[in-house]
């Protein structure tokens, strides 16, 4: 009889062993509405199998804009959103939507602002046409904070923002005249100033405080699946280790050049070389960059004049990272 109840408790413990291996991973859908290098760290966490290393089952998906990622975290359709703090992230959390930053990969503002060869000077946007991927996204808030920076005001100087798509599409409107100036990404920008278009300005060498791209989530799933957020969190950073490591400089420009649709591999050189110096080491949101932002949108929203930064971050996961030594 105790061999029976040995063995009765052994092929117990085995099939609770072999029901927890078998398991399926958690599942987590990520969006990001920005189709440049910046957003590359997605790329490669998933390309390189690093959020299955924590046993996340990810998709990363392109949405049209930042209001469509907010539309799919409020409806409970995804869990993340990889985005900057923009018109669509803080006007959603300004309208009641319990959204927050939960990392940062990127504090800072970056990308190049490129023109026509006819346009020498910001003073020369005045009356011009200016493309932007939507009102209220990233494109447009990179823009405006570009346009302040420069002492310049879309009313007042009659600068025609106009909507044509994500960054592969606004540098072919400016390559066929359809506007005369744009922000685009490092790797896109590049592209064209081999073709003849200046750089008007360098965003990441002006010094402006901002929350660029992070992940947000709501904080009721944040809540509700921690163990989840943190294993999307682990996986970015060890995206972005990966990222500068040289050794892997191959499979991060693969990564680059099949997710941006480039024709050659070396279109997404200059993508990487920024890459590698764009991701924060520690990855806590930027309060100081959404207060900016803030002030910023306030000027149209008194709802977004009520907002405190502080907020709209929930730092609790990179707190247990860092005391873990993860960074």
């Amino acid at each position: 009889m105790r061999t029976i109840a040995l063995l009765a408790c052994h092929l117990a413990l085995c099939c609770a062993a072999a029901a927890h291996a078998a398991s399926p991973a958690p599942k987590a859908i990520i969006t990001f509405g920005g189709l440049n290098e910046r957003t590359g760290v997605l790329f490669v966490a998933k390309d390189a199998g690093l959020f299955a290393k924590y046993g996340l089952d990810a998709q990363v998906v392109h949405v049209r804009s930042g209001p469509v990622g907010m539309s799919a975290l409020a409806s409970g359709e995804t869990q993340f959103h990889a985005g900057s703090a923009t018109g669509a992230s803080i006007g959603a959390m300004a309208g009641g939507l319990d959204l927050v930053f939960i990392a940062g990969l990127i504090n800072k503002l970056d990308g190049t602002f490129v023109v026509n060869p006819s346009i020498r000077a910001p003073a020369d946007l005045k009356g011009k046409r200016v493309g932007v991927q939507s009102i209220g996204g990233g494109v447009w808030m990179f823009t405006l904070l570009a346009f302040e920076k420069w002492g310049l005001n879309v009313e007042r100087d009659k600068i025609q923002l106009r909507v044509i798509g994500d960054q592969s599409v606004l540098a072919q409107a400016l390559a066929t005249g359809a506007v005369d100036g744009a922000y685009l990404g490092y790797t896109f920008g590049a592209q064209m100033e081999k073709q003849g278009f200046p750089i008007l300005g360098d965003l990441g060498k002006m010094n402006i405080p901002f929350q660029g791209l992070g992940l947000m989530a709501k904080r009721a799933m944040l809540d509700r699946n921690f163990e989840t957020a943190e294993k999307a969190v682990r996986a970015s950073i060890d995206a972005i280790r990966f990222i500068n490591n040289p050794e892997n400089k191959s499979a991060v420009v693969r990564s680059l050049a099949r997710s941006l649709r480039l024709d050659k591999l070396e279109d997404a050189e200059a993508g990487y070389e920024m890459m590698r110096t764009l991701y924060d080491k520690r990855v806590y949101p930027d309060v100081e960059g959404l207060r900016n932002v803030i002030r910023i949108l306030g000027r149209s929203s008194e709802q977004v004049r009520r907002l405190k930064a502080e907020d709209l971050v929930d730092d609790r996961v990179v707190r247990k990272l860092e005391k873990e030594g993860l960074f």
